[in-house]
């Protein structure tokens, strides 16, 4: 009854907005329902109409009451699934190891490592010397850091290079917009230095002065400082004034170089200082051009650059840092293939390790600096479908290369790799209770697009299952940016496994994991690629019998979530449920609107609605613009009120704009985390409640779990 007073007194309260105020019985309750307030948009020679472009403003409290009353709804709706939502959360909090500690990284004279204790949210982070029996000098508790609090994060981490000096950046509302801290290790004490709105960290080499950026309204990282502790003021630097591009600086891992960066989407320019010499004036290295990247790194008497002068899948070459600008001397490390990836490098006084990606999986390949011309191996990695990912590797001088190495049935794992041995040791595999790998299988093929395109898919289910038994089935898919989705572990998913789903991931276009080309087919004018691949990739699994239109959900987030908003409106047959979060899907008010954040920046990657052509195509996938009179699958959104990357009102708009259309009984139910940002929640258990409470939804809409 309480839940229901709950609901009827912030139905009252939006009495104003709502076009229905009755509060129905439990059994037939009658969601929020937005007013409309209509207003013309014309461009182009065309006309849109918004209806609910007041929901945007966060400050009016009509807002926050709907986005309330919605809230209520879901409670209200998913009240029969309590007691589910109390047994999944038990089993996965029950995989978790509570108090742990991550393996540690080496720099310097110490080991750094992060720590979790069992009842606390946050992780702690400490140190030891690499002395035997040192002990430990906690560095930040974020437990404490969140005292009051409804989110904490810590994001940029650097330690002095004399290890007495903390600087790192924090965010407690999830708008991504990060406060600078320093913290004197020798005492404990905070010193009076600050900064607003900092991106990217970095010392230099003199234990006193800091590099860092900053962003504008936009949210846009415009502006390079240069700190001295102790100084009243920063110094500006550089101010990027292109909207197109962002900054950050970084320093090698030689430590003789500070690089700044500023890059768009498509070209980018490094200007340097000496790590030593902080106070001098950067120089630039190589002047922008268009549809030209480098990326610069150091050792010894030479830069060597990951560019894409060659080709858009990247090239290693190295210059001398007395002549780095003239290509004549340039001298190719890592030659140009079109099938291979190069995403990234890392360098060492000996090695070079290039993450390159090839048919769709990761790999690393390790150059023998010593030799002429560099020796070449490759590291193997055993299963169908995984994802590798370099770990921190803070040291220069080192023959150990750290990586970590995951698959959909093998958990998160850290191993050291020797470069010259070429032998792996295991130094850690998350503990996940109670779980045997054995009982689980990961298999991976290829689905064929109309235009002929073969897209990856990763799948994992039980052991024991026949796959093709139509089975429920979760499909996941990204799909934007060139970001490349991994292959990953994840404890929670156990929970759907163990009660007989298949879960598969969409390696479809738009994303990188076929290389840059892949990337590109599925951007600006092309989009609409990453949209039928996914359509194609379910099809095919109802077809070859994996699960069936009645037992097949779909989930993504952020522009994970513009390709569910998409694929319903042109496919709402298809699905049994939607699982959207974050997402993306007032396109075009967004997009036609530069004072939000990304928008500018983002016309490379969908297109700038200013321009004729790019509107009405970008108009004709757009998820807000095409909802229709017509059925639509159950639908699970989520959105965030701080979010800084996409306004929280874009989810809040679709569900109003896709209750007052939709023709359907199926339920739609919206969840506004009123206290964090882009993404969710930041504490380790509140993450675990919302993750039981969407598959206590999942399941039971599925028809896996009775009510």
């Amino acid at each position: 009854m309480r839940l229901l007073t709950l609901l009827a007194m912030t139905f009252a309260a939006v009495t104003t907005l709502a076009q229905q105020s009755e509060v129905a019985k439990p059994d037939a309750l009658k969601p929020p329902s937005a007013r409309k307030v209509p207003k013309s948009l014309e461009l182009h020679g065309d006309t849109r109409v918004d209806d609910y472009g007041w929901l945007r403003d966060k400050t009016n409290p009509e807002t926050i009451a709907y986005l309330e009353a919605e809230n209520a709804y879901a409670e209200a709706m998913t009240k029969p699934t309590l007691a589910l939502q109390k047994t999944l959360y038990d089993e996965m909090l029950g995989r978790v190891k509570q108090t742990d500690v991550a393996v540690p990284y080496r720099k310097g004279h110490y080991l750094y490592y992060t720590r979790t204790i069992e009842g606390k949210q946050y992780p702690i982070f400490a140190r030891k010397k690499t002395t035997p029996n040192a002990p430990e000098e906690l560095l930040i508790d974020v437990n404490e850091l969140a005292v009051g609090k409804k989110y904490m994060v810590v994001a940029e981490f650097t330690v002095s290079d004399d290890e007495n000096l903390l600087a790192y950046t924090t965010d407690e509302t999830g708008y991504r917009q990060y406060i600078l801290h320093v913290k004197d290790l020798r005492t404990g004490k905070m010193l009076p230095d600050t900064a607003q709105r900092v991106g990217s960290l970095i010392w230099a080499a003199d234990n006193k002065t800091l590099f860092y950026t900053t962003e504008n309204d936009a949210k846009r990282q415009n502006r390079i400082f240069r700190h001295v502790l102790g100084s009243d003021a920063s110094t500006l630097l550089y101010e990027e004034t292109d909207e197109m591009f962002d900054v950050d600086a970084s320093r090698s891992r030689s430590g003789d170089w500070i690089f700044l960066n500023a890059e768009s989407k498509t070209s980018n320019e490094v200007r340097l200082v000496s790590a030593a010499k902080p106070e001098s004036t950067p120089v630039l290295m190589m002047p922008r051009k268009a549809d030209r990247k480098y990326y610069p790194d150091h050792r010894g008497d030479r830069f060597y650059f990951m560019t894409n002068d060659a080709g858009i899948n990247f090239r290693v070459v190295s210059a001398p840092v007395d002549n780095y600008a003239d290509p004549a001397q340039w001298k190719e490390v890592v030659p140009y293939r079109k099938p291979v990836r190069i995403e990234t490098i890392d360098l060492f006084k000996n090695h070079l390790v290039v993450r390159l990606r090839e048919n769709g999986l990761p790999a690393f390949e390790i150059y023998d600096l010593r030799a002429t011309p560099a020796k070449v191996h490759r590291v193997s990695f055993p299963e169908p479908a995984y994802t590798t990912t370099p770990a921190p590797n803070e040291e220069f001088d080192t023959n150990v290369f750290r990586y970590g190495y995951q698959s959909m049935v093998t958990p998160f794992s850290v191993y050291d790799y020797d470069l010259d041995s070429r032998k792996q040791t295991l130094l850690k595999r998350t503990e996940v209770i109670g779980y045997d790998p054995a009982k689980y299988k990961s298999e991976r093929f290829f689905v064929t697009a109309s235009d002929g395109a073969k897209i990856p898919v990763a799948i994992v289910y039980k052991r024991g299952l026949d796959p093709r038994a139509k089975n429920p089935l979760l499909l996941y898919a990204y799909g934007s940016y060139g970001s490349s989705t991994g292959d990953t572990f994840n404890s929670n998913r156990i929970s759907l496994l163990d009660r007989g789903m298949v879960y598969a991931i969409a390696h479809i276009r738009g994303g990188g994991e076929m290389g840059k080309e892949w990337h590109e087919a599925g951007r600006m004018m092309t989009k609409k690629n990453t949209f039928t691949d996914f359509i194609a990739v379910a099809d095919e699994l109802v077809k070859e019998g994996y699960t069936t239109k009645d037992k097949l959900a779909i989930q993504g987030g952020s522009a994970g979530g513009l390709l569910m908003g998409a694929v319903v409106n042109m496919r709402p047959d298809l699905f049994k449920a939607v699982m959207a979060y974050v997402p993306f899907v007032d396109v075009m008010n967004t997009m036609l609107d530069a004072t939000l954040p990304l928008t500018t920046q983002e016309y490379i990657e969908w297109g700038n609605p200013n321009e004729k052509e790019a509107y009405f195509y970008m108009k004709s996938y757009d998820p807000y613009s095409n909802v229709e009179k017509k059925a639509y699958p159950a639908m699970l959104v989520r959105t965030s009120l701080n979010d800084s990357q996409v306004g929280f009102w874009e989810g809040t708009k679709w569900v109003a704009k896709l209750r007052a259309n939709k023709t359907d009984d199926n339920p739609l139910i919206l969840r506004v985390n009123m206290g964090a940002g882009h993404g969710g929640s930041s504490g380790r258990y509140d993450k675990l409640h919302d993750d039981a409470a969407d598959y206590a939804w999942l399941l039971t809409t599925l028809g896996v779990v009775k009510p």
